[in-house]
């Protein structure tokens, strides 16, 4: 019975902890990896080695998933800021094509008179 309170415990300290987390708003993707990782790691945890295993699994887990999580957030925020960089060089290149063909019909419109 001791077994069963100690994975009931952790189970319930898991679930308070997605329920706060969601309350701050969207996850982030290392929230999201926290969450996964310790869900996975407490449920294996549990079934290796009892309510012990469950919480160091799930303490393990949570700590592997934040960090797989926080790597693939960074690379979502360096795409995102090259996307963004792309698109500013597109929207320059066009203002200046635009300029150019601008400056090519007044150079033909003088060379008329």
């Amino acid at each position: 019975m001791h077994r069963f309170s100690i994975v009931r415990a952790t189970l319930a300290l898991v679930l308070a902890t997605c329920i706060a987390a969601c309350a701050g708003g969207p996850l982030t993707t290392r929230e999201k990896g926290a969450l996964t990782g310790g869900a996975l790691g407490a449920g294996t945890g549990a079934i290796l080695g009892g309510g012990k295993g469950a919480a160091i699994g799930g303490a393990l887990g949570g700590l592997g998933g934040a960090v797989v999580g926080g790597g693939m957030q960074e690379q979502d925020y360096r795409q995102y800021e090259q996307q963004r960089s792309l698109e500013e060089q597109q929207y320059e290149l066009e203002r200046q094509r635009r300029e150019l063909e601008e400056l090519r019909r007044r150079q033909d419109y003088y060379r008329d008179y």
